[in-house]
C-alpha cells in the first residue's frame, strides 16, 4: 500500500512537489530565526495521526461530545506534564498559538479599557503586549516601559515603580520577542505587588529553556500567569500554554474555551504532551545548557568580526544585530543576502527605530534549531565568520556564491530531525 506521501505525490502534486521542496531548502540551510526550531519526527507522527479527525470541545472528563476516552488522557497527560516542568498549579494546553494564548489570558481578567504595563515593542515587546496594530492595543490601554539602550539594555526598575504608580495598571506584564536579556521576575512581582496589580510573564521564546532549567522561571517568583508557546525552544507543535495559579484556573480555563475558541486541535495536543515528555528527559537540560553555550559563542563571534549587538551581547539564545550602524544596510537588505547564503534570518526593529518595520534598522537571530541539529561551538564560529562576511559584502555576488557553498557543506553534515534522505 501506498504511504501518505506516496498518496500526496499521486493526488496532489502542487501540494506534494512545495513539502519537497521546503525539505530540501531546510536540510541545505540553516534555520537562525530564534522563534524557529526543528521538532521531533514523534511530534511530526502525532500532528498528522488519526487525533486530527477528533472533536473534543470542553476539557478531560467534561466534553461535549462523546468518544473521549483517549484524548483525555493526552490531554492529561499533557497538563501533568506542564506542571510537573514549570512548578506550575495549573496548567492549560489548549490554546491553538501564542496570539489567542495571551488573548485568552487578557479576556479573562480585564475589562476593556484596563491598563496594561507592558515592553514597548521596539524594545522587544510583542504584538500581542499592545502594539497598536494588535486588536489587544486597541482593546486595553497599554502604557509601555523602554530598556536603556546606553546600558545593554537594562531595565530601570526605579523608572518602572514610578510608571506603575502613576498608571495604576490591572496587570503588569513581561515578556518578549526580541530582548536579548533574562528578566528579573522577581522586581517585576515586587513593583506589581506594590501597585496591587495582577502578573504575566509571556515566555514563548524561552519556555524551553526555562523547562530545561537553563533560566529562571517566573512560576517561582509567584506569577499569577505565564504563557508560553510550545515551538520556538521547546521544539514541539505549534501551540501554546497557560500556566497560572491554582486559585485562577477555572476563569482560565473558561476564558480559552467556550470564551475564545472552541475545538482544541487534539493532534497538536498529542504532540505537545510528547514534547514535554522529553523536557522531562536529562538529555533535554543538556540540550537547553548547549543552546545557550551557542548562543554566547555566536555572539561573541559576530562582536569580533564587525556587528554591533543591540543589549551588547546575549543572556539567552537570541541576540539582534543593528545592521545599520554596523553595514551600513538595513535589515531587509541583511534578511535577503543572509537568504542567498542559505542561513536564515529575519529583519527585526531596534529600540526606538526610526526606520519602517518593512525596512528596519537590524536582524534578529538565535541558535535553538542550529543545535537541534547538533552544531556547537566550532560551528557557530563558521557562522558568525560567514555571516558577518556575507553583510560587509553584500553586493558582492561571487563572494556569496562562494559563501553559500560553504554554508550548504556544513549544513550537510547535520540532518534535520524528522526529514528522510
Amino acid at each position: 500500500m501506498n504511504s501518505n506521501r506516496d498518496l500526496l505525490q499521486d493526488n496532489d502534486l502542487a501540494i506534494y512537489e512545495a513539502l519537497i521542496g521546503e525539505e530540501k531548502r531546510q536540510q541545505a540551510g540553516i534555520e537562525l530565526i530564534p522563534s524557529e526550531n526543528y521538532t521531533y519526527p514523534e511530534v511530526l507522527a502525532a500532528l498528522g495521526s488519526v487525533f486530527t479527525n477528533k472533536y473534543s470541545e470542553g476539557y478531560p472528563g467534561r466534553r461535549y461530545y462523546g468518544g473521549q476516552q483517549f484524548t483525555d488522557i493526552i490531554e492529561n497527560v499533557a497538563r501533568d506534564r506542564a506542571k510537573q516542568l514549570f512548578r506550575a498549579e495549573h496548567a492549560n494546553v489548549q490554546p491553538l498559538s501564542g496570539s489567542p494564548m495571551n488573548q485568552a489570558v487578557y479576556m479573562a481578567f480585564l475589562r476593556p479599557g484596563d491598563t496594561v504595563l507592558g515592553m514597548d515593542l521596539s524594545h522587544g515587546g510583542h504584538l500581542t503586549h499592545g502594539a497598536p496594530v494588535s486588536h489587544m492595543g486597541k482593546i486595553y490601554n497599554f502604557v509601555r516601559y523602554k530598556t536603556r539602550p546606553e546600558q545593554q539594555g537594562s531595565i530601570d526598575f526605579d523608572e518602572l515603580l514610578k510608571t506603575a504608580v502613576e498608571a495604576k495598571p490591572k496587570m503588569v506584564l513581561c515578556g518578549y520577542s526580541s530582548y536579548p536579556r533574562d528578566y528579573d521576575y522577581l522586581r517585576f512581582k515586587e513593583i506589581a505587588d506594590q501597585v496591587g496589580a495582577l502578573t504575566m510573564a509571556d515566555v514563548s521564546h524561552i519556555g524551553g529553556l526555562i523547562a530545561g532549567g537553563a533560566m529562571r522561571n517566573p512560576c517561582d517568583a509567584g506569577f499569577d500567569f505565564v504563557t508560553t508557546t510550545t515551538h520556538k525552544s521547546m521544539r514541539g507543535p505549534r501551540g501554546g500554554m497557560i500556566l497560572c495559579k491554582e486559585q485562577h484556573a477555572r476563569i482560565i480555563d473558561k476564558s480559552v474555551f467556550p470564551g475564545l475558541q472552541g475545538g482544541p486541535h487534539m493532534n497538536a495536543v498529542a504532540g505537545v504532551a510528547i514534547t514535554l515528555g522529553k523536557a522531562l528527559q536529562p538529555e533535554y537540560a543538556d540540550y537547553c545548557r548547549q543552546v545557550l553555550n551557542n548562543a554566547q559563542v555566536l555572539a561573541k563571534t559576530l562582536l569580533a568580526n564587525g556587528s554591533e549587538l543591540v543589549t551588547g551581547g546575549t543572556e539567552n539564545h537570541m541576540m539582534v544585530i543593528d545592521t545599520v550602524k554596523s553595514f551600513g544596510i538595513n535589515g531587509r537588505v541583511a534578511e535577503e543576502t543572509l537568504d542567498s547564503i542559505s542561513i536564515t534570518t529575519n529583519k527585526q526593529v531596534i529600540p526606538d527605530d526610526p526606520n519602517p518595520p518593512l525596512r528596519p534598522s537590524g536582524i534578529r537571530l538565535g541558535t535553538p534549531a542550529a543545535t537541534t541539529r547538533g552544531m556547537e561551538g566550532e560551528d557557530m564560529k563558521k557562522l558568525g565568520v560567514w555571516i558577518s562576511e556575507a553583510l560587509k559584502r553584500y553586493d558582492d555576488q561571487s563572494a556569496l556564491e562562494a559563501m553559500k557553498t560553504e554554508v550548504e557543506n556544513l549544513c550537510g553534515k547535520f540532518p534535520v530531525p524528522g526529514i528522510s534522505d
